[in-house]
This record gives structure tokens, sequence and C-alpha cells, in this order.
């Protein structure tokens, strides 16, 4: 099966370079029959890549230990889930499942313009650039870190997925991530072809656009998982640490957020060439960017897989995508002048314009913040960087302006907006967003400004989209008389693109008032207590009531894991709350040997388990770190006494030790956390995903057949919008 995988990877190679080389001959040559052998050779990847990725899968499904990949990221004993996941825990499963979806997504768009007529000037130089892409993943997969990789003398067992990783969220946040950054390269490539062949209006954007919308929600999915495992995994009580692989997430994240505000100008009014192919670009290459950023290792990550041999490719392949793309936009500046001029600083183009600065202003205070360690070593010899604070300094700011803006870009008008039109659109949800903070202030809330603020500016948008669809409803209810919930479903479907925009835009309003409230209003508090001793957070009373410990087997002969844990008991005034159970487990570390692995439990790797009360209003969150050098101490002891424990004995031992510990034991450090409004920034992400689906979800052709004359134009003189 290795073979196979190889072999695979070897034709995958061929066809990727083939694909490029045919695609640019036949449109130089005006060659369609060159074009379509470079556009099927796409088709062949893909196929050959899907071979591949599922050798791969298979290899780890079956603990197909000839694989070395296999050895140093599965077991026996792991799960059925995880095993069938853990390809991508690796670097070289993860770089397979790039080059696999890339080719998906390839091929996926070339047969849709294919099938339309669509681009064909555009098309070869697409697919070339989209190969070359494939090459290069591809030439990494097999000379640098190759699935691949076969031992001579395969082991009984291998040495398991990290413990971190057994989560099921962690198993769906990478491919979430790879689908986002490959599908970006799709607009990328469209781009890129679109300067090449001079065919710069709006027909790239308009047949790319659901590529880039579904890059955006697939890249927006995966970092709402990753935050959602940091905060209920990792044991340090927050979801966001400004993290540079969570950075290198979020910048094409907004880069992307903004070429799509900014398309839809160049598709209405012919505005903003140049800004929308700069910003198309730049998120392509912030894509591979991110992905080197968890690849090299040349920057401090909980995340990244350590240092790696793909430093230097991955540069040179960014150095390329940069300046090729600033090479490519100077040479077509003329062409790419706009059509239009901007008619009103009070218009949705001037508000979507100001949107875009704004996201690209994050952006780049995320990039500067994240290789600021870099620039300084390379400046001053010494690796500084900075820290939560400086990036919130500069971001919160920046934040309050976006999602002020989000609830202005839905309510006014294209072109210019009259002043009466104006006043009338703003007045509930100006009234909206100053009532909520003097409101907050009135009750006691106070202390922290930029919250405040962040909460009247959420209350803000949120009453404009909510205003928007009261609106667009009533509208509909008048033209046709249908009931409220029909008038507003039939709504939507019209129009699904705008009002999957409005529904993402409360999302993210929802969303940040969450991180306001959860950064400003939190209380914590970390205490190291014996059982029967109480700690204060916020207004509660948390009493450590007594320790817990459980032992199992990891049923590899390598010792046992242990869990060592602790009941609290949080009350208020005196009354009882709830009961919050946080622990911490311990896995045996395993050095995987020809006659099979052996280790044990108190050298491995231990993941945090979190006790939580999770609700609308608040979150009681809180984490244990037991003292555990009495029992290693002990542990030690047995370990040489016993060097050749069997599975039983160790996990007597084992289980002795944790029994000792809890009978007699010594104070454990609690991180407690009463967190307001956490659930908020879930709950806003949920909202942002439907509203991503809505906005994605092709309209009917009967919907699109039956609509009656003059819809469009009637709807906005009901809205007011004429």
């Amino acid at each position: 099966m290795a073979l196979l995988g190889r072999a695979c990877l070897i034709i995958a190679l061929g066809l990727a370079v083939y694909g490029a080389g045919a695609s640019i001959y036949g449109a130089r040559a005006r060659k369609a029959a060159w074009i379509e052998s470079g556009r099927r050779a796409v088709y062949a990847l893909a196929g050959v890549t899907t071979i591949a990725f599922a050798v791969l899968i298979a290899a780890f499904i079956r603990s197909d230990f000839s694989f070395g990949v296999v050895v140093d990221h599965s077991s026996t004993t792991t799960p059925l889930f995880y095993r069938a996941t853990a390809a991508w825990s690796s670097q070289e499963g993860s770089l397979l499942l790039w080059v696999f979806l890339l080719a998906a997504w390839s091929s996926l768009i070339l047969w849709v313009l294919a099938r339309k007529g669509k681009l064909r000037e555009v098309a070869p130089y697409a697919t070339a650039v989209l190969c070359g892409l494939a090459g290069f993943f591809l030439f990494c997969t097999i000379f640098l870190a190759n699935p691949f990789t076969t031992l001579a003398n395969a082991p009984l067992e291998g040495a398991g997925l990290n413990p971190l990783l057994r989560h099921p969220s962690m198993m769906v946040h990478p491919p979430a991530l790879y689908s986002g950054y490959t599908l970006f390269t799709v607009p990328f490539a469209f781009a890129v072809g679109a300067l090449i062949a001079g065919r710069l209006d709006a027909s790239w954007i308009t047949s790319t656009r659901r590529f880039a919308l579904a890059a955006w929600f697939f890249l927006g999915v995966g970092i709402l998982l990753g935050a959602r495992w940091s905060y209920s995994e990792l044991g340090w009580g927050g979801y966001w640490a400004w993290d540079p692989v969570e950075n290198a997430s979020l910048m094409p994240w907004l880069c992307g957020t903004a070429f799509l505000h900014s398309a839809m100008i160049q598709e209405k009014r012919g505005m903003l060439k140049v800004w929308n192919v700069s910003l198309v670009l730049a998120t392509g290459v912030l894509a591979v960017l991110g992905t080197f950023l968890v690849r090299s290792g040349i920057l401090d990550s909980i995340h990244a897989f350590g240092a790696s041999t793909l430093g230097v490719p991955f540069v040179a392949l960014i150095a390329t995508m940069a300046a090729g793309s600033i090479g490519l936009v100077v040479w077509r500046r003329v062409s790419l002048r706009s059509e239009h001029r901007l008619d009103s600083l009070f218009s949705r183009e001037a508000v979507f314009l100001l949107n875009n600065l704004v996201l690209v202003g994050l952006c780049f205070v995320v990039f500067w913040g994240t290789f600021f360690p870099l620039i300084s070593e390379a400046l001053t010899g010494d690796k500084a960087s900075v820290g939560p604070p400086w990036f919130d300094r500069y971001t919160v700011p920046l934040a309050l302006v976006l999602v002020l803006l989000s609830g202005i870009g839905p309510v006014i008008a294209w072109r210019k907006a009259s002043l009466r039109g104006l006043v009338r659109n703003l007045a509930a949800p100006l009234t909206a967003g100053l009532a909520v903070p003097i409101l907050l202030l009135a009750l006691g809330v106070s202390g922290h400004a930029s919250a405040l603020i962040m909460f009247g500016c959420g209350a803000f948008a949120l009453t404009a989209v909510g205003q928007e669809f009261w609106r667009g409803a009533g509208a509909r209810r008048a033209m046709t008389g249908a009931a409220p919930p029909a008038a507003l479903l039939a709504l939507v479907r019209r129009n699904r693109r705008r009002y999957g925009g409005y529904v993402v835009h409360a999302g993210m309003a929802v969303l940040f008032i969450g991180v306001a409230a959860s950064s400003a209003f939190a209380n914590q508090r970390d205490a190291r207590l014996s059982p029967g001793q109480t700690t204060k957070v916020g207004g509660y009373d948390v009493r450590y009531v007594k320790p817990t410990f459980d032992v199992a087997h990891d049923k590899r002969e390598t010792g046992a894991i242990v869990s060592l844990g602790a009941v609290l008991d949080v009350s208020k005034n005196g009354k009882h709350v709830t009961t919050l159970d946080p622990s911490r487990g311990y896995y045996p570390s395993v050095d995987v040997a020809q006659d099979g692995p052996v280790g044990r439990f108190y050298k491995g790797e231990s993941t945090s388990e979190v006790g939580l009360r999770a609700g609308l209003r608040r979150d009681l969150w809180t984490a244990i770190e037991p003292d555990t050098s009495r029992i290693e101490r002990l542990a030690d002891v047995a370990d040489r006494k016993f060097p050749d424990a069997t599975p039983r004995l160790s996990l007597f031992i084992a289980g002795t030790l944790a029994a000792g510990y809890a009978k007699d034991p010594p104070p454990a450090t609690f991180r407690v956390i009463d967190s307001p409004l956490v659930t908020w920034i879930w709950l806003g992400g949920l909202i942002v995903v439907a509203g991503a689906l809505i906005a994605l979800w092709p309209a009917g052709l009967r919907a699109r057949r039956t609509a009656p004359a003059g819809y469009g134009a009637q709807l906005a003189r009901e809205l007011g919008r004429a």
C-alpha cells in the first residue's frame, strides 16, 4: 500500500507539471486542445491525490505500523474516529491533505466554468497557477515530508495520538482551516489569470465569488473550533491568546472579509479594481503564509509542528507569490482604473471602503505583532515578542469601529444617501446604541469604557439588522399579502446573499459583545487549597470538597493513565449553585521498540479536563494543577525496583500511588474564573455560520423564474431605497 501511495504522489507531481505547462502553452498559442488537456490533467490530479490520501487514511485505520507516520501518531488503542482523523495530526499527512483539497477545489471550479463556458481566456492561466501550487506541495510531500516512508522492522505498537488532540473539535479544526486556505487559492489564481489575460472586469469575481465565500466560511469555522478547543481543553481559561498560529488563520480571514465586501462595489459600480485584485492576491499569499507558520517552526506556538526542513521552500514560494502579485498589479495599473468615482461620503460604497480600511488595519496589526519577534531579532539581535495587551491596545478600537460600520452598511443607500432617509434609517439603531450603555451604567456596570462602547455598538448593529428584516418582511407582506413568517422566508430566499450577509453582521455583533464582556468583566482567582478550604471569585464561594482519582490501563503495556482531580462546591450567598469536577490526566511516555512500547505514566503528556458550568449569563470555569511531586518520587522508586513490571503490576502500582495521594492529598492549585457572556461568543459564531450558509445556498431555478417583473424596484420603493 505504501508503494501505491508513493506512486500516486509521483504521478500527481507529473500531472501538476504537465497541467501547468499545457495550460500556458495552450493559452499563448491559442490551442484549445492543449487548454483542454491541461484542465483534464487537473481532474486526473484530483483523482490520484484522492487515492493517495485514501491509502494513508486506510493505513491509520488498520494501524499499519510499517508506515512511520502511523507509528508516530497512532496506536491500536486509539479510538477509530481518532485513528481515521489522526493523519492530519502529522506534518506529512497535513501536507497531503492540503494537496488533496487544493486538487478537489481546482477540479470543481474548472468543471463549473467549462460547463458554463465562462472565463475561457482567464482559466488556462488560473489552471497553471493552481497546478504550480499543487506541484510545490507535492514536491514538499515527496522529498521533505513523505507520509509513505516505511520502516524495515515494524513495531508491535505505535506512540499514539497526542492526548491534547483527543478532542472532537481538533479533528475537524485542521480540515476546516485547510479548506479555507485552499479555497482562497482559487480566487487568487483567477485574479492572476485575469491580470495576465487582461480581462479585468468583474467576471472573474462573479465566477469565483462562491469559492471566496466558502473559503471565508470554512476558515471562520476552523478559527471558532480552535477557540473552543483552547477554552475547554488547554486549561488556561481563555479562548484566544494571540498565538502566532492563531493569528496566521485570522489574517487571511480578515483580508478575505474585506474582499467580499469591496467585491460588491466592483460588481455594481466598476470601482475599486486595484483594491479588489490586491486584496484577493494578499489573501492568497496570507493563506500560504498561514500554512508556513505551522510547518516551519520559526515562531514558538503550541499549535506548530516544530522545526522542520520546510522553512526555506515556503519562504521562496511566498516571496515568489508576493513579488509576482505586485508586479502584475503594477503592470496592469492603467487597465485597473475605476469606471466610476465615489459619489458621496454618505453612501454604502463609502461605508464599505471604510470597513475595508479597518479590516486591513486589523490585519496589519496582527501581522506586525505576529512577526515582531523576527523583526526585532533582525534589527537588534534579540527575539523580543509582544503579548495580548499590545494586541488589545490596537485591535479594540478597530473592532469597535468595525461593529459600528456593520450596522451602518445595511441601512445606507448606494451612490448617495439623502439626509432625510439617513435620519429615518438610523433613528432606531442610534437610540438602541445610546440606551444600552446608559442602562448598564444605571445598573452599576462601569469601569470598562471600551466594553460599554462595544455593547452600544453591538446594540446599534443588531437593531439595524433587525430593522432591515422587519422592513423587508413588511414590504413583502404589502406586495403579496403573505403571513409574516412566510413573507420573511420569501424575502430571504429571493436575496440570500444580502440577507445572509445581514445575519452574519448580527452574529459578529453578538460575538464581539461576548468577547468584550468576558474580557472586561471576568473575575479570576488562582488559589492553592487543601480539602475543606474555600476561595472567593466574583460573588461566588468555591470550596474544595475532596480529591478524586481514577486509574485505567492504556492497553499498550506502557503503564497507566492516571487522573487526579477534585470536587468543588460553588455557592452564592450561602446557597448551592453548582458542583464542578476539574481533573488532570497523566499519560504514559512511550518508547516505541521492536518488542513493544515501554513507558511510565508520570513521564508522559498531561491534559486538563476543566470543570465548567456554562450559561447565557456567565460561565463558571475551573482547572486544577495537582501537586504530584510526592507521587512522582514514589513512582520513580517503583520504576527502578520493578523495571520489567507486568501490565497488571504497573496498574496496581499506579492505583496504589493515586489512592495514597487521595487519602492524604497535598494542596492543589486551582484556577477559577467567573466569566460573563462567554456563551455569546459561541452563539454569535453559530449565527455567523448560519448567515454564511444562507448566502452560500444557491437560489432555486423556480424562484429565479417566478420572480415578478420589477420585483427589485418595487421592493426598493417599499423600503424607501429608491
